[in-house]
């Protein structure tokens, strides 16, 4: 399925915009009542939440900078430290999704980067009640290759978002929620490669993508 550039954008900044609203959200909230509390314990509480929430705002911020935007700067490739980190940040607080991190290289291309955080993105989003997501990436020549590998009590991926890994549909609508997946789509497809995906039955969820990069 074609998406127009400004398509696809409008879908990268709504998706931004929903994951933010949230943490954004209950920032302002905790101001709003900490002006109207007086009692010094639950003041100390309020503090305490707004300090989770400007957290997981920040954690948000420099994992969609790395996920959708211009990662590392202007170089080729990017820190993998870097890129463990974003994942750390966004899935470690809620202490239900433990990150197993399998990747040697100090470095990645930029563009695998990408498609390592957008897949290990809706991997995690899959794991409802949580489990175990194990991340694994190496280069081979002039090719890359990542497996995102999710495992829990319960693992939903819409089917909207198995369509869009696929390419796309016209009889499937395109929403803000699969722009990660449309975006790995792109970046695997650019790099003459192919993405592999566990069928619905399967009792894990396991990405499979390898392409060419430089």
């Amino acid at each position: 399925m074609n998406i127009s550039p400004t398509e696809f954008a409008s879908l990268l900044c709504s998706r931004l915009c929903h994951d933010l609203l949230s943490p954004v959200g209950a920032l302002n909230n905790g101001l709003e009542l900490l002006a109207d509390e007086h009692d010094p314990e639950m003041r100390a509480r309020c503090l305490e939440l707004l300090g989770e929430s400007a957290r997981a705002s920040a954690n948000k911020l420099k994992f969609f900078r790395l996920a959708f935007g211009a990662a590392g700067g202007f170089g080729e490739t990017v820190d993998t430290r870097e890129a463990h980190a974003a994942i750390e940040g966004l899935f470690g607080d809620n202490q239900r999704v433990q990150i197993g991190w399998m990747i040697e290289d100090s470095v990645l291309p930029k563009q695998a980067i990408k498609v390592l955080l957008n897949l290990a993105l809706i991997a995690g989003d899959a794991l409802i009640r949580g489990g175990q997501l194990d991340i694994g990436a190496e280069v081979v020549g002039d090719q890359v290759e990542i497996v995102v590998r999710a495992d829990g009590p319960r693992i939903v991926l819409d089917p909207e978002l198995r369509v869009a890994l696929s390419g796309g549909s016209d009889e499937v609508p395109v929403t803000p929620r699969a722009a990660a997946a449309y975006l790995v789509q792109a970046l695997v497809s650019a790099g003459n490669g192919q993405l592999q995906v566990s069928p619905p039955d399967a009792e894990f969820l396991l990405f499979g993508a390898a392409f060419r990069v430089g």
